[in-house]
């Protein structure tokens, strides 16, 4: 390994070691993992993720905010409870219908089992992401543009039907939960059976996107899936069986600014 590469993991390694605590996730610091691990939902905790955009400390606010049993009630009570709720780009509707279709989702398949179905060909991460969304477009039977945002678009394919790695977005949100639910450490919930950490992808936002590049981790200027797996090919030269638990340090060494 290059001596620029030891000093890279030298320094994440650092960090890991002084984050990898309960204590890094409180109100001073937010994260939607702080509300997340306070379940045992998949669907719940998949929630935490789909609406972990924005600032941090809004994100857990409304996530407080949220009558998470709402999952196991009626739709008339979904109606009734989320009537005022909005979020940025989700106004009343898309969260009701989001609410609604975790709600029949959750009478009928794990999340683990949806994912696993298209995961298990070929331990392909991107399939059985784009089997889930799929899915979730299915059981909401909706259309807006804050749902779509809030769930993601499928993922763009080529000719020959392969999800294409540059044309489409990191889908950070997405990453991260898989990250929280198949990893298992004092940040991580590791919830699911199945599936392989050394397959997880780096869940690619703003700030990891700028501290890759600043460390020399990623040289692309692009912010699209393209770097997110590049960046993760790299973090596999420290840690090929979990490249991914460098993505926490990554994110709070660009939120704290440290390089």
């Amino acid at each position: 390994m290059r001596k620029k590469d030891l000093e890279i993991k030298e320094l994440l390694d650092k960090e890991i070691a002084l984050r990898n605590s309960d204590f890094e996730l409180s109100y001073e610091k937010p994260d939607p993992l702080l509300v997340a691990k306070r379940y045992e939902d998949e669907y719940i905790i998949l929630l935490c993720a789909l609406f972990a955009y924005g600032k941090a400390s809004l994100i857990v606010k409304l996530l407080d905010n949220f009558d998470f049993s709402l999952l196991r009630q009626s739709e008339e009570k979904i109606d009734k409870e989320l009537d005022r709720f909005y979020y940025r780009f989700q106004n009343n509707q898309d969260i009701k219908t989001i609410f609604k279709t975790f709600r029949r989702m959750k009478q009928e398949n794990s999340l683990n089992e949806i994912f696993l179905k298209a995961y298990k060909k070929d331990n392909d991460i991107l399939e059985g992401l784009d089997f889930l969304i799929e899915n979730i477009y299915k059981y909401s039977n909706y259309d807006s543009q804050g749902f779509t945002f809030l769930i993601s678009n499928r993922l763009k394919r080529d000719s020959k039907g392969k999800i294409k790695e540059m044309g489409n977005a990191p889908y950070k949100r997405w990453h991260m939960y898989l990250r929280w639910m198949v990893r298992l450490d004092s940040l991580d919930l590791g919830l699911w059976k199945g599936v392989e950490k050394s397959d997880l992808i780096l869940p690619l936002d703003t700030h990891t996107f700028k501290v890759s590049q600043k460390l020399g981790l990623l040289d692309r200027k692009i912010y699209d899936l393209k770097s997110a797996l590049l960046v993760t090919q790299k973090l596999k030269e420290f840690d090929v069986t979990d490249p991914i638990k460098y993505d926490f340090a990554l994110y709070r060494i660009g939120q704290e600014r440290i390089v």
